[in-house]
């Protein structure tokens, strides 16, 4: 029997869909998984830990191969809701940013925006955990992810990064897309696109489930079905390759 591929994917809420399309696709048969943060699932992926990863974007640049695979991301148009700047002062008086420690394309997002868009230059600290109760006076943060959920009315300001990033580009938003860091065969590749199409679009199924837990202080059908975008098309990918364009004159 064949060695199963090695899937590393981002456990948020976002990629729930995704999640539910491997585990009752056929395709489960042959895959293993384990559920990251997106920085883990990057360095998984860079140490060769797993063959495929839902990764930040911003860690492409550093894998000697990869290969792009399927037709799907964690996107956004406009505000995604759960990447997020707080604080407790306007940007132009902001003096240090708190960068979140499961974060890598987020916060190279918005040093990107600090640069290019808002025009400040604040001291840039890579955070550690609880750090959320670090944001006071003119200490902002970063904060992704299902830890967002339930912060909308905490802080004086928000700043959501990827309405911010269509701010400066008219663009949508790529964070994280999957890629692989080995060639796959292209018919292994089929059944993996068709297993993220299948939880894709049995969301409906999924969204219900999720009801009924009750684990999210967020709306649930509205994050998945109107927040996060998920087909990998050609704006997105225009996008992309303008994200690492920018990336790369930090």
């Amino acid at each position: 029997m064949a060695e199963p591929i090695k899937v590393s994917l981002v456990s948020y809420l976002n990629s729930k869909p995704f999640l539910y399309g491997l585990q009752h696709y056929p395709l489960k048969n042959d895959i293993s998984i384990s559920l990251d943060s997106p920085a883990v699932c990057a360095q998984k992926l860079l140490d060769k830990k797993v063959d495929i990863g839902l990764i930040p974007v911003a860690i492409i640049p550093q894998l000697n191969e990869y290969h792009i695979i399927g037709n799907y991301c964690i996107g956004a148009q406009g505000k995604v809701g759960s990447v997020m700047l707080y604080s407790d002062v306007p940007l132009k008086d902001i003096k240090t940013i708190l960068l979140d420690y499961q974060s890598r394309t987020s916060v190279t997002l918005v040093k990107i925006l600090a640069k290019q868009l808002w025009k400040i230059a604040p001291v840039w600290e890579n955070a550690a955990e609880n750090f959320e109760t670090k944001i006071t006076g003119t200490t902002a943060a970063v904060i992704i992810g299902d830890r967002t959920f339930g912060l909308e009315n905490k802080f004086a300001y928000s700043y959501d990064l990827a309405e911010e990033w269509e701010k400066l580009t008219g663009l949508p938003f790529v964070f994280a897309c999957w890629v692989a860091n080995k060639k796959l065969p292209d018919d292994f590749i089929n059944e993996f696109n068709a297993a993220l199409k299948f939880g894709i679009d049995n969301r409906p199924a999924l969204i219900a489930e999720l009801s009924k837990e009750n684990n999210y202080s967020t709306d649930v059908a509205h994050y998945l079905n109107e927040q996060i975008k998920y087909d990998l098309n050609d704006e997105r990918k225009k996008a992309l390759n303008l994200f690492l364009k920018y990336m790369k004159e930090l």
